[in-house]
C-alpha cells in the first residue's frame, strides 16, 4: 500500500519503520525535516511538505503532537486531495478536536478514523501497542488486518471520539499514578527506610502497578534521558484532560496538583526529559 506518514518523532519513526518493514511504500513529512531524514536509510521517502507527500497515498497517518500540530501541518493542503483517500489519526488530541478533524475530511471526499495507541518506543518497534479505534464497524473491519501491523489485538471502542475519550483516560491514569508513586517513595527515602523493602511489599500488594517497577530505577537513579514519553507532551495531555473532565462535572483537584507539578517540571528545564522526571520536584535533591 502507498501510505503517508506525518509525524516522526518519537512514536513515529518506529511506527514508519514497522510499515517498511511489512513491505508499504511510504512518503514522510515532518516539520523537523532531520526526524524524516533520518528514515530514508530504511526506505522512507522523504517530501519537503504534506501536500507532496499526500500525492498517489491511499491513506494518511498523522502521529503529531496535538491538534495545533495538525493544523499547522494541514493548513496548506486543499480539500481537493483528500478525495479518495482515508486520514488515519493515531496521536492523542481531544475527542471534539477528533471529530471536527472527521467532519473537515469527509467534507472534502475523504474518509477519516481516529487510532490513538497506548505503549511506548519500545511497543512501537515490535508491534506491540495496544490500538483503541474510533470508527464505523465498516471502517474497523476494512482496516483491521492493516492495524495489527502496529499491535496485534486492535479494539473498536465505538465512534470517532470514543477512542480519543478512552485514550485520555487512560493517560490520566499515567499522570496520577507516577505522582502518587513519587510521593510514596518520597516519603520513604526522607524516612530512611529501604526502598528496595518498601518495593517488595507494594509488589506482593493490591496497590502494585507494573510502571512503578519500570519507573523505580529512574527515580532512585534520577535518570530521565531518553524519554518514551515526555514531560511536555504529558502537560499538554493533563491540559485535555482536565477540560474534558469539567465539561463532564468531574471532580478534578487532584489532577489540578499534578499539573502545577508537570508545569514546574517544565519550567525546570525538563521538559523534553522522560516523564518521571516530576520527581525532581515532587521530591527535590537536598531538601
Amino acid at each position: 500500500m502507498k501510505l503517508a506518514f506525518f509525524g516522526t518523532g518519537l512514536m513515529g519513526q518506529p511506527m514508519v519503520r514497522r510499515l517498511l518493514q511489512s513491505g508499504h511504500e511510504v512518503a514522510v513529512y515532518n516539520r523537523t525535516a532531520r526526524k524524516a531524514r533520518e528514515l530514508e536509510g530504511d526506505g522512507a521517502l522523504v517530501m519537503s511538505g504534506p501536500r507532496e507527500a499526500l500525492e498517489g497515498r491511499e491513506a494518511v497517518i498523522l502521529m503529531l503532537t496535538d491538534a495545533a500540530a495538525i493544523d499547522s501541518v494541514l493548513d496548506g493542503v486543499p480539500g481537493t486531495s483528500w478525495r479518495g483517500k482515508t486520514l488515519i489519526q493515531m496521536g492523542t488530541i481531544a475527542p471534539a478536536e477528533s471529530m471536527r478533524l472527521q467532519g473537515w475530511i469527509t467534507a472534502s471526499g475523504g474518509d477519516y478514523f481516529e487510532c490513538p495507541v497506548l505503549g511506548s518506543r519500545k511497543e512501537a518497534q515490535t508491534g506491540r501497542l495496544i490500538l483503541m479505534v474510533g470508527s464505523s464497524p465498516a471502517q474497523f473491519a476494512k482496516w483491521r488486518a492493516w492495524l495489527k501491523c502496529f499491535g496485534p489485538d486492535p479494539q473498536w471502542i465505538g465512534d470517532v471520539g470514543q477512542a480519543a475519550a478512552l485514550k485520555l483516560a487512560l493517560n490520566q491514569l499515567i499522570a496520577s499514578l507516577m505522582s502518587a508513586f513519587s510521593v510514596s517513595l518520597g516519603i520513604i527515602q526522607r524516612r530512611g527506610i529501604s526502598p528496595e523493602l518498601f518495593m517488595s511489599i507494594l509488589r506482593q500488594s493490591a496497590l502494585y502497578a507494573p510502571t512503578f517497577i519500570k519507573k523505580y530505577p529512574r527515580l532512585i537513579e534520577r535518570n530521565f534521558s531518553q524519554p518514551n514519553f515526555p514531560v511536555r507532551h504529558l502537560l499538554k495531555d493533563v491540559d485535555l484532560i482536565l477540560g474534558e473532565c469539567r465539561q463532564d462535572g468531574l471532580a478534578v483537584g487532584h489532577l489540578e496538583g499534578v499539573r502545577a507539578v508537570l508545569s514546574k517540571a517544565e519550567e525546570a528545564g525538563l521538559g523534553d526529559r522522560d516523564y518521571s522526571a516530576l520527581w525532581e520536584i515532587i521530591n527535590p535533591v537536598g531538601q
